[in-house]
């Protein structure tokens, strides 16, 4: 067997192995989400990270994969994230005349 089909089949069988875990993981998470009643609260490190993991996902992936919360709020999520990590806050310096010894 030359090395182009054991690829092939190695590939082939790491994809479906993914494709039955998500399955699986989407089937959780729809018998949790019925057994949830009302509005879920997500903490600011929960929605950091589907925020950073949406913006992966995209729009389109995420309609199909986020049931919890729209994906136009994870992806405002991650806008925000990204806007407090480049508001450049930190190199900024007083207003004013500079202090003197």
């Amino acid at each position: 067997m030359d090395w182009k089909t054991l690829l092939a089949y190695i590939t082939g069988s790491v994809d479906q192995e993914l494709l039955l875990r998500n399955e699986y993981l989407a089937t959780e998470n729809r018998i949790l989400r019925d057994q949830i009643k009302g509005r879920l609260r997500l903490s600011d490190g929960e929605r950091k990270a589907l925020a950073e993991i949406g913006q992966k996902l995209g729009k389109q992936a995420l309609r199909e994969v986020a049931h919890i919360v729209k994906p136009e709020t994870i992806l405002a999520w991650h806008r925000k994230l990204v806007a407090q990590k480049c508001n450049g806050s930190q190199q900024r310096k007083a207003p004013g005349r500079p202090p003197i010894d």
